[in-house]
């Protein structure tokens, strides 16, 4: 195979991973019930004047399977971090006693879990898609080289593999998140 087919197939592959890792992050956003301090992983804070990433200004761990703590390293940005997790409209409702910033995580009813399911399943299709444009790009680019009819045939017969592979991987995952989801 030429290096022009090879870079394109490797090309592909690194975008289908990309697709991946986007769906296990915003999977990591999807609670399942238990605390998690990943639930909080997209909420940022005013730093001085720059939104910063929560990790970033304190500490985030659980208490238990049903509560999540926020502890800044500079008391005064509590009231900024409650705001912040507030804006994020994750559904929780922060409180804080002059410390650390308490976060109770309910725990989910049928109804929700099942929006939960619902918006899974969305996230695991967002991705297929992805990967499937990440194919048609790479088909069109095959075509377009000058390579033989017998390399450009084995190089679609290879990305329609990666293709197979990454959409397996997508349905893999959310299997098992919405198994975690769906688990009381």
């Amino acid at each position: 195979m030429d290096e022009e087919l090879k870079f394109i197939i490797e090309s592909t592959e690194e975008q289908m991973n990309d697709a991946i890792l986007h769906l296990e992050k915003e999977f990591k956003n999807i609670r399942a019930g238990k605390a998690s301090p990943a639930m909080l992983g997209s909420v940022t804070v005013d730093y001085y004047g720059s939104q910063t990433p929560l990790g970033q200004v304190a500490n985030v761990g659980t208490l238990d399977a049903h509560t999540i703590t926020v502890q800044p390293w500079e008391k005064h940005m509590l009231g900024e971090i409650e705001k912040a997790i507030m804006a994020a409209n994750l559904g929780f409702n922060p409180t804080n006693n002059g410390e650390i910033v308490i976060i109770n995580v309910p725990a989910l009813t049928e109804e929700r879990r099942k929006k939960l399911s619902k918006h899974a399943k969305s996230e695991a299709e967002n991705a297929k898609v992805s990967i499937r444009n990440s194919r048609r790009d790479s088909m069109n680019d095959i075509k377009k080289t000058d390579s033989s009819d017998d390399m450009k045939s084995n190089a679609e017969i290879d990305v329609q593999e990666l293709t197979d592979k990454y959409i397996d991987i997508v349905d893999k995952h959310y299997k098992v998140k919405d198994e975690e989801i769906m688990t009381i």
